[in-house]
């Protein structure tokens, strides 16, 4: 999770950093800059997909546990009265009705 974090981080602090070595660069007469901004934009893109990995990750979790908490909830298929009380003989007794 440290290392996520730190991706995301630096998914801020890398152009900022790029923005900073491309004024160094204007300001001295040399020639590489292209080499720092190559490292770093791989770096970044590096960044990138780790933090869309954890997206995606606490994403389907959440998705899940809501698929469970709705499931416990409501059930998916509903049984109409006749139907549920063939499966279970007490099932419209405990509604108050039906001839069990």
């Amino acid at each position: 999770m440290y290392r996520t974090l730190r991706a995301a981080k630096f998914l801020v602090t890398g152009p900022i950093l790029l923005a900073i070595l491309l004024v160094i660069d204007l300001s001295t007469s040399g020639h590489w800059f292209k080499w720092a901004a190559l490292g770093i934009g791989i770096a970044w893109i590096f960044s990138l997909f780790r933090v869309m990995r954890a997206v995606v990750l606490m994403g389907g979790l959440l998705a899940l546990i809501a698929f469970l908490r709705k499931k416990k909830q409501d059930p998916a298929i509903h049984y109409p009265a006749q139907v549920e009380a063939d499966l279970e003989p007490r099932a419209l007794e405990r509604r108050g009705g039906g001839q069990w």
